[in-house]
């Protein structure tokens, strides 16, 4: 897989609520930066950020808007969409992917936290 197409899969495997899957996809040193908010390496660390989230959804869609790939550098803009029990949440995202050797070596999504807490219930 091209770089484009790794991250796409990843994608995939995250609507598909398939953490695991998509983790196979990361390299043991990936720097995954959740920009307002945090910081993770590895699979584990995204597991450990991605689980919780994740197994509170029971849908999540993840719609691309724009994307664009240079070399092992992915960019892509995206409405990150996950239905809880309480009804959708949904957040403009901004990704910066890069992908060696078919693996995942830099996640980066940008969003407005606010946006993101507003959502909530009990905001």
């Amino acid at each position: 897989m091209n770089p484009l197409e790794t991250v796409n899969a990843f994608i995939a495997a995250l609507e598909r609520l398939d953490v695991d899957a998509a983790c196979a996809l990361v390299a043991d040193g990936c720097e995954y930066d959740n920009v307002p908010l945090m910081k993770v390496y590895g699979p584990e660390g995204i597991k450990s950020v991605l689980g919780p989230m994740f197994g509170d959804c029971t849908e999540v869609d993840w719609v691309v808007h724009r994307e664009a790939a240079s070399g092992s550098t992915v960019f892509n803009e995206r409405t990150d969409r996950f239905k809880m029990s309480w009804g959708w949440l949904e957040l403009p995202v901004n990704g910066v992917w890069e992908v060696v050797d078919g693996k995942i070596t830099l996640w980066r999504d940008y969003f407005d936290a606010q946006s993101y807490f507003k959502q909530l219930p009990g905001s």
